[in-house]
């Protein structure tokens, strides 16, 4: 059990709870956030979640980004930007697909790019 927990630590870089990090955030995989971040996060072709603990003031931009957390700024997501029931985004989003659970809040506007 302890090598499959290896394998997942590797699959996702993990910014913790009880840390803080002000400046900019760039990684070659995926990436979770439950601490606080400050200044701009950007991951291109993966995945990026900020999960219930995280606090970020920042714009995101990644494939898939799921907020379960708080979220100041703007989000980008060249997949998918899914906004859970704990999350709360003060910021616009933009994505092709965009799922918000009941409870979700958001204050800003979103972006699909299907205009009819």
């Amino acid at each position: 059990m302890e090598e499959r927990r290896g394998e997942e630590r590797r699959k996702a870089c993990w910014i913790g709870s009880q840390i803080t990090v002000k400046g900019n955030v760039t990684s070659a995989g995926d990436l979770v956030i439950d601490g606080k971040v400050e200044g701009a996060i950007e991951i291109g072709n993966h995945d990026l979640t900020i999960g219930e603990t995280a606090a970020v003031i920042a714009d995101l931009i990644a494939k898939d980004v799921t907020i379960a957390g708080t979220v100041n700024g703007n989000v980008l997501g060249s997949g998918r930007v899914e906004l859970k029931k704990s999350g709360v985004v003060e910021g616009d989003i933009t994505a092709p697909k965009f799922v918000m659970e009941d409870g979700a809040v958001l204050s800003g506007k979103v972006d699909t790019g299907t205009r009819k």
